[in-house]
């Protein structure tokens, strides 16, 4: 624990100015960052006695080693400031509001020649038009579903368009006319993109003035006596009228506006937002956080308004922000969203009227998302805790390991060793921080030294960062990039702290506890490795699989923790995670391996034309037989190639024959049969 006094600056350095200011700790991480009207005075208050502070301030200075700041001109020029900080830096004691879902859009891409309708989730994309967010997606396509048969625009996929065109057939929506089918020419690129706006224009609430043209439309068309096309308007005003029944309207003046409304307690608060558009809820979404800051409910008003709005631009901005409570000072949130939209936007607090009920409503959303989600987190949060509790006092630490790196190693008999590292912080793994490792001081299988080897680079990258007081920019010798394992990643996805040149830091900061996946050798070997580094103060354990005993290092007895303990569990969910990523990477490098062919090694020779070769001759074994001249009739491969390719594979050895172990088939191309894959996993570890 610091003594703020330690790094307060000199009451003269301070400039009484706006501006944004870092605390960092004593590993250079950024841990806070907020912004302030007269740096000098709002700094001052982190100084004071630090019983007059707020639990969770005191908590923050205490853990800081540092402070510095950056002056800017405006106040406004400070908000945006400080949120491109949170969003590079993500502090752990900054109010992070957290997604309680992955809501799904209704998008129109209009950046595609011929613009498309379909769900989106995820981060937005440049030249797409967005509705919503929606609850659940089957919503969104009850909703398309009926307006086109207004406005038949595409919603098929590149490749089944791709596949209609070349065929001159459209897919069954041409034919049932849900689709004005673009793919085979029935409607031209321009007045498909007139359609596509058409349906965007109704979706953004300009309903009224089309439904009155096709009333008119229709009265036209009867009076005429086109009687069909009549009834067809008809029917299309029905399907318009009930796709605009599915929101009802809550303001009936049209109004565009974002309700913003907060729930809270002393630990928690919760953020229900309101997306009205023509007078209609057009989307809803909710968010919750951890209070690791004091905050009052402007505060978090403001943080969500950040959020909210931090990267959009123009008509995303409604003209009105209704919230619950203004932020302190109002002026600056409401100059920066007024820039965002590029028109005059007004933040207030509703009095009076359809808006003030219309808010207490989505105040008690707010009241129930924060219910629900503590009623799902409190056991959650408090088997945590006391997990980390148990392994401090299991361990003999002096406190609980709030951050845990797992170290594990994986091959196939000797072949494709390769390490992982885990990162657990707080209980709960932290993707971002994986690392992934090839063993590169030896030849074979000596689990003891790769573990000795791994642990040694990461903590000797430790150090380096240490002596740089906080500047990262080299990558890791021998570390590969993280690996994913088909899912997002919300931490990458958020920021975190990155390089001036965009990457990720690499082992900035040092763990209180490394577990490893194995017994008394392989600790010994990462306690070995940290002693050879001067490394003191960082706790080693492992975990063997056998009987899930604890080693400690220089103990004869392993540490054994009862079977429902949850310091045991927690430790295996490390364990378990370091051997899941481990041996993800060890098979993709095997898969690689055995995917390898002679062809890869003949300069000038792409994927293409490889590809090409291959097809052409149905097999390598049927390659390698061919002669020049035949080699040169592929498309595309020359004399000089054709002759690059039989020296390369008159050089390299014939594999030998691969047999299929379930029917006794010999297999003439070089690949191998799954069940021989099937087989090697097995051995693999």
């Amino acid at each position: 624990m610091a003594d703020p006094s330690s790094y307060r600056p000199k009451p003269g350095q301070i400039p009484d100015s706006p501006g944004v200011y870092k605390f960092r700790d004593e590993h250079g991480r950024v841990i806070y960052v907020g912004k302030a009207k007269s740096l000098r005075q709002r700094l001052a208050n982190y100084f004071q006695d630090l019983a007059g502070l707020h639990p969770r301030t005191r908590t923050m200075v205490t853990t800081a080693a540092s402070v510095e700041w950056t002056v800017v001109s405006t106040e406004v020029e400070a908000l945006q400031l400080e949120y491109s900080w949170i969003k590079e830096f993500d502090p752990r004691f900054n109010v992070k509001y957290r997604d309680d879902k992955s809501y799904p859009y209704l998008a129109v891409t209009l950046n595609e020649e011929f613009p498309r309708a379909q769900v989106m989730r995820g981060a937005k994309k440049k030249g797409v038009r967005y509705f919503g967010p929606y609850a659940h997606a089957w919503a969104i396509r009850e909703t398309v579903d009926l307006m086109l048969r207004v406005f038949p625009v595409r919603t098929c996929s590149a490749g089944v368009f791709k596949r209609s065109a070349q065929i001159g057939r459209p897919c069954l929506l041409g034919y049932i006319g849900k689709c004005s089918a673009p793919c085979v020419g029935r409607i031209s690129p321009g007045e498909h993109r007139e359609l596509a706006e058409e349906f965007c224009d109704f979706m953004a609430g300009r309903t009224g003035a089309y439904i009155r043209r096709l009333e008119k439309q229709m009265q036209d068309a009867a009076e005429e006596m086109e009687y069909e096309r009549a009834a067809r308007l008809r029917d299309d005003i029905g399907a318009l009228k009930r796709a605009m029944e599915k929101s009802a309207v809550v303001l009936a003046d049209a109004t565009d506006a974002d309700l913003i409304a907060v729930a809270e307690d002393e630990l928690e608060a919760a953020v229900q937002i309101f997306h009205v558009r023509g007078g209609r809820v057009r989307g809803q979404r909710g968010w919750v956080t951890d209070k690791v800051e004091a905050v009052t409910t402007g505060d978090l008003v403001e943080h969500a308004l950040q959020q909210l709005y931090g990267e959009e631009q123009g008509d995303a901005v409604p003209k009105e922000v209704l919230v619950p409570a203004l932020p302190e000072p109002v002026e600056p949130v409401a100059q920066w969203l007024t820039q965002r939209r590029g028109s005059q936007v007004s933040l207030r607090i509703p009095q009076r009227g359809d808006k003030k009920d219309l808010m207490a409503t989505v105040g008690r959303n707010a009241q129930q998302a924060l219910a629900l989600h503590k009623t799902k987190r409190a056991s959650d949060l408090t088997t945590r805790s006391r997990a980390l509790e148990e392994i401090a006092e299991a361990l003999g630490l002096d406190s609980v390991p709030l951050r845990i790196e797992c170290f594990d190693i994986s091959h196939l008999q000797g072949d494709d060793v390769v390490a992982s590292m885990v990162v657990f912080e707080d209980g709960l793994a932290r993707k971002s921080e994986y690392r992934r490792f090839q063993i590169k001081g030896f030849q074979g299988q000596d689990d003891v030294r790769s573990m000795h080897e791994v642990v040694g680079r990461r903590f000797k990258r430790y150090l380096q960062e240490k002596q740089k007081s906080g500047e990262w920019t080299e990558e890791p010798d021998g570390a590969a990039p993280v690996e994913g394992d088909g899912q997002a990643d919300p931490d990458r996805a958020a920021g975190g702290p990155v390089d001036d040149d965009g990457r990720p830091k690499r082992f900035a900061y040092p763990p209180q506890l490394v577990v490893v996946d194995g017994g008394a050798p392989q600790v010994a070997a990462a306690r070995r490795a940290l002693d050879e580094l001067g490394i003191d103060d960082v706790a080693v354990c492992g975990l063997a699989k056998r009987l899930e005993e604890v080693w400690l290092p220089e103990d004869d007895d392993p540490v054994v923790l009862p079977r429902s303990s949850e310091g045991l569990y927690l430790l295996q969910r490390v364990r378990d995670e370091a051997h899941r990523f481990a041996i993800t990477y060890q098979r993709s490098k095997r898969t690689k391996r055995l995917k390898s062919s002679p062809l890869d090694t003949v300069a000038g020779l792409g994927d293409t034309r490889r590809q090409a070769l291959l097809k052409h001759f149905g097999s390598l074994k049927r390659l390698r037989a061919a002669t020049i001249d035949e080699i040169c009739e592929v498309p595309g491969v020359g004399r000089k190639t054709a002759e690059t390719v039989a020296a390369a594979l008159a050089g390299a050895a014939p594999s030998a024959p691969a047999v299929n172990t379930a029917t006794g088939e010999i297999i003439e191309d070089d690949g191998v049969p799954p069940a021989a894959l099937s087989a090697e996993r097995g051995q693999e570890r």
